[in-house]
C-alpha cells in the first residue's frame, strides 16, 4: 500500500522527529509484542491496475446473487423489484458523496430529504414522529429497548421469541452492557404465547417487544399484547423487520405501539450481500424527546420562506455527553433517502399493490406446497408473504436441490429454533412469477 501514501521519507522523518520518536513502529510501543502479527501481510506480489482489476472481476465471479438465482430466501432480506429511478436519482453526486449535516442549515436539499423521509415512516407507521434515523433494524430494537427503559426508569424488558432471532441476538448483547435484563416469551402456535407473556410482564417491565408480521410470517393479534402491556404502564415496541407489510396490515400505530422499529432494506435498498441497510424508528410524541439520532423540523427563514432546521437535538455532537440518549454518528442518508424515493415512486396505491401481491403469490405457493403431499403446514395461523412448512426431508437437503436448479431455497428454521427439523420459512416476493412458482413445486413434488 506504500506507493499509495503520498508521505515521502523526509516528510516521514520530520514528523517522527517533531513528535519525538525514532521510526513508526515506535507508535505501537504500546501494543503487546505477542500480539502483532511479525510478518508482512499476505497478498501476494504486486499487480498493475489490469491485472487487479482482472482478479477481482473473477474472484466477484464466484459469488451468486438474487440477479443470477429465483429467490424464495426472505427472513429479513426481501428481493424486492427496485424501480430505476432510485439508482439514477441516488447516484447524483450531491446526494452520493453526502454523509451527514454537521452545518444542517447549509444543507437544505439533504434536511429537506431527511424531513419528507420522517414523514412518511411515520405515516406508514401510524406514529406521531419518526427519527433519522437508525444504523439497521436490529439495532433499532436495541436503541428502542434503552429508550423505553429510560422512559418507564425500569430494567427489564420482555420480548417474543417470534422476533426475528437475530434481532434479539443484538438486543441482548446491548442490554447487557446497559444492565437491562431481558426475558424472552415462547411461541405458541407460531405466535406470542399470550398467556406467558401475563406471566412475565409486571410494574417492574419497560417495554414489551413483539413483531408484527413475526419471523415465521405470521400477522400477530396484538390486542391482548398491547392490553397487557399497557395495564402494567410498560411501552410496547412493534418491531417490523418487512416494512411491506404496512402496505396492507393496521398500521402499528392503530394497533397501540408506543415505539416502532424496523428494517427498511426492502424500501428499495438492495440486498447487497447484508447491508448496509436502514433502521426506522418511529414514536408517540410523548416519546418525542427521548428519540436518538436526529429529527428534522419544518419552519420559516427571516424571509418567511419554507426552510428546514435540525430540532430536538439528542446526539452527544450537539448537546452535553451526559444528556445525550444515543452516540448515533450517522443517519444512514443514502439509505434513507433510497427509502424516501421508493416510498415517493410507489405512492400509497403502489406500496398496497406490492404488499398484495406479495401476499396472493405466497399463498398460491403455500396451497401448491401443501398440494403435492410431501409438505405439511405448521402454523394454523394467518400469514403476509412468508410461511412455515414441513417435510419427511431435511431442509439443507431440499436447498441443495434447489440449488442445482439455480433456485435459492427457504430459511432453515432448526438454525435458529431447535425442535424445528425439516422446517422451511419460504418467502414470496411480487417480483416471482406464476412459473417460478410452479417450478419450485414441481422439483419439490419430484424429490
Amino acid at each position: 500500500m506504500f506507493p499509495y501514501i503520498p508521505n515521502t521519507t523526509n516528510e516521514e522523518k520530520q514528523m517522527l522527529q517533531t513528535i519525538g520518536i525514532s521510526s513508526v513502529d515506535d507508535l505501537f510501543a504500546d501494543v503487546p509484542a505477542e500480539v502483532k502479527l511479525q510478518r508482512k501481510l499476505n497478498l501476494g506480489n504486486p499487480m498493475s491496475e489490469l491485472e487487479l482489476a482482472k482478479k477481482m472481476k473473477s474472484v466477484a465471479g464466484k459469488n451468486m446473487s438474487t440477479d443470477d438465482m429465483v429467490c424464495f430466501l426472505g427472513a429479513g432480506a426481501y428481493d424486492h423489484y427496485i424501480p430505476a429511478v432510485i439508482k439514477h436519482i441516488t447516484s447524483r453526486s450531491e446526494f452520493y458523496t453526502a454523509y451527514t449535516p454537521y452545518q444542517p442549515e447549509i444543507s437544505q436539499g439533504t434536511l429537506q430529504v431527511i424531513f419528507e423521509y420522517q414523514t412518511m415512516i411515520a405515516n406508514i407507521t401510524g406514529m406521531d414522529v419518526a427519527n433519522a434515523s437508525m444504523y439497521d433494524g436490529p439495532t433499532a430494537c436495541a436503541e428502542a429497548g434503552m429508550m423505553a427503559a429510560e422512559a418507564t426508569k425500569r430494567k427489564t424488558l420482555v420480548v417474543s421469541k417470534t422476533v426475528h432471532p437475530e434481532v434479539r441476538k443484538v438486543l441482548a448483547t446491548y442490554m447487557r452492557f446497559a444492565g437491562i435484563e431481558v426475558v424472552e416469551i415462547d411461541a405458541k402456535d407460531g405466535a406470542t404465547d399470550v398467556e406467558k407473556l401475563k406471566e412475565a410482564v409486571s410494574n417492574t417491565t419497560a417495554g414489551v417487544i413483539v413483531q408484527n408480521p413475526n419471523f415465521f410470517g405470521i400477522v400477530e393479534d396484538l390486542t391482548e399484547v398491547e392490553s397487557i402491556t399497557h395495564q402494567n404502564k410498560a411501552l410496547m415496541i412493534v418491531n417490523v423487520i418487512d416494512p411491506i407489510s404496512l402496505g396492507l396490515l393496521k398500521t402499528p400505530g392503530e394497533m397501540g405501539a408506543d415505539i416502532v422499529v424496523g428494517e427498511g432494506q426492502a424500501f428499495g435498498n438492495s440486498i447487497s450481500y447484508g447491508g448496509p441497510y436502514l433502521g426506522f424508528m418511529a414514536a408517540t410524541s410523548k416519546l418525542m424527546r427521548k428519540l436518538p439520532g436526529r429529527i428534522v423540523g419544518e419552519t420559516t427563514d427571516i424571509d418567511g420562506k419554507r426552510a428546514y432546521v435540525l430540532t430536538l437535538q439528542a446526539r452527544e455532537q450537539h448537546i452535553r455527553r451526559e444528556k445525550a440518549t444515543s452516540n448515533i454518528c450517522s443517519n444512514q442518508a443514502l439509505n434513507a433517502l433510497t427509502a424516501a424515493i421508493y416510498l415517493s415512486t410507489m405512492g400509497k396505491q403502489g406500496l398496497k399493490e406490492v404488499a398484495l401481491q406479495s401476499s396472493s403469490k405466497a399463498h398460491y405457493a403455500y396451497n401448491q406446497l401443501i398440494a403435492t403431499g410431501k409438505f405439511q403446514p405448521v402454523f394454523n395461523k394467518p400469514f403476509f408473504k412468508e410461511f412455515v412448512v414441513k417435510s419427511s426431508k431435511k431442509a439443507s437437503e431440499i436447498n441443495a436441490e434447489l440449488l442445482k436448479h439455480n433456485i435459492l431455497g427457504g430459511y432453515d428454521l432448526v438454525t435458529s429454533y431447535p425442535g424445528m427439523e425439516n422446517a422451511l420459512l419460504f418467502c414470496v416476493t411480487e417480483k416471482r412469477t406464476k412459473s417460478e412458482i410452479d417450478q419450485l413445486v414441481d422439483i419439490l413434488k419430484g424429490m
